[in-house]
């Protein structure tokens, strides 16, 4: 697929390639308003903001981290790791 680097606003599918999802996903995360998009033209077609796009990804990935520092520090914290037992 070949997308203009300067384009305001994707299709769907556009964004269902790059993102990996179909696109009924797409529409589905405009109408959750997890993508901002509008419909333009006649007959009206979805289109999606491409800055909203990249907001989305870095939500996504930033979600990804935390998730993964999250499990880290809950294995951490398990007294087993530490080799600590409780002495009566």
């Amino acid at each position: 697929m070949s997308t203009d680097r300067t384009a305001q606003f994707f299709t769907p599918a556009q964004v269902a390639e790059l993102l990996s999802l179909e696109p009924d996903e797409v529409i589905r995360l405009v109408s959750d308003g997890a993508l901002r998009g509008t419909r333009l033209g006649d007959p009206p077609r979805w289109r999606i903001e491409r800055d909203s796009v990249r907001e989305y990804v870095d939500d996504q990935n930033e979600m990804t981290r935390r998730h993964a520092l999250w499990r880290q520090s809950n294995a951490a914290s398990m007294p087993e790791v530490w080799g600590s037992h409780i002495s009566i």
